[in-house]
């Protein structure tokens, strides 16, 4: 998530806002739960501490949702997003999410894309691709062209098709009705085709 904040800051900055990303690590072991922040703003940004009421939150490993409070602090207005092929429901996040906007919650089957496209379980660039749809945040093309200068080459491009994969795959919960959601086996055929 580290590499996923830097690249989505240089975007922003690509499209002339202003952004910074720096990474928390807490218990310093391996495995350990990492976070990483982005802040964009079209000002100049002063702070330099963590965010402490997030305007987003990206989830990378969703094993992590019942046994963190990930949510706590983001504002009601937040987006989220959950790396996983399962729905918010059927990972028991629907009273958690409650007070959000329905329609700025989102799963993106991330892994399963970053498998098929980079051939390795990163997900970083397909979560990124999701948030772009989800948020408009940043749009698509600064998102690849900031995956492309943080990866050149083969792997870059494999970063950026996956990307472009979860920005057409990334589904939004409207009002109470969850669009279907993908199986990961579905995702993984349907990109193989492209």
């Amino acid at each position: 998530m580290v590499a996923a904040a830097e690249i989505l800051s240089t975007a922003a900055f690509d499209e002339g806002r202003y952004a910074q990303a720096f990474p928390s690590f807490g218990s310093e072991r391996m495995g350990a739960p990492v976070v990483s922040y982005c802040r964009i703003d079209d000002v100049v940004i002063r702070a330099h501490e963590p965010i402490s009421e997030p305007d987003a939150v990206i989830v990378q490993d969703a094993t992590l949702v019942h046994q963190v409070d990930l949510f706590a602090g983001a504002v009601p207005e937040a987006y989220v997003l959950v790396n996983t092929s399962q729905t918010l429901a059927e990972l028991g996040l629907d009273e958690s999410l409650a007070r959000f906007r329905p329609d700025r919650t989102a799963t993106c089957p991330a892994t399963a894309l970053a498998l098929v496209y980079v051939g390795r379980p990163l997900p970083n660039a397909a979560l990124l691709g999701g948030f772009a749809a989800l948020t408009g945040q940043v749009t698509l093309e600064a998102l690849e062209r900031a995956i492309l200068n943080r990866f050149p080459g083969d792997a870059g491009e494999a970063n950026v098709e996956a990307a472009r994969a979860a920005y057409d795959l990334v589904i939004v919960r409207d009002d109470d009705e969850v669009t279907a959601m993908p199986d990961e086996r579905e995702v993984v055929d349907r990109a193989r085709a492209d």
